[in-house]
């Protein structure tokens, strides 16, 4: 399955998200499906990648904690979730800020094993 049409499944079955893109390890955009404005999702995919690199650092410290899947990152106007793709890639996911976060996880840990699959 094409990455696009994966993006564009995890945008359309998590109602209230305006966007979803697969960065490399750079935060170069790969692929992205966007209801918005793609220049913004770009950006912000970059800047995500920067936090994802070092939280992966802050982890590693806690060995216990385990590997960095995602997080979710809540702002006044704006959800945001970040997730590791295997080594190299990361996949971004924005969302206005009242969605139903379980649900939207729920698509984006199934997104995740879509694209490690078509990656790996």
């Amino acid at each position: 399955m094409p990455f696009k049409a994966i993006l564009k499944e995890l945008v359309e079955n998590s109602p209230g998200s305006t966007g979803a893109i697969l960065a490399d390890w750079e935060g170069e955009a790969v692929e992205q499906y966007c209801l918005a404005d793609t220049y913004e999702l770009k950006v912000t995919a970059a800047h995500q990648g920067i936090i994802i690199g070092q939280l992966k650092e802050v982890l590693a410290g806690f060995p216990t904690a385990g590997a960095l899947t995602h997080l979710a990152i809540k702002t006044e106007n704006q959800l945001f979730i970040v997730g590791v793709v295997g080594s190299d890639y990361s996949l971004v996911m924005t969302m206005d800020n009242d969605i139903l976060l379980a649900r939207a996880e729920r698509c984006f840990a199934r997104t995740i094993q879509l694209l490690i699959k078509e990656i790996y």
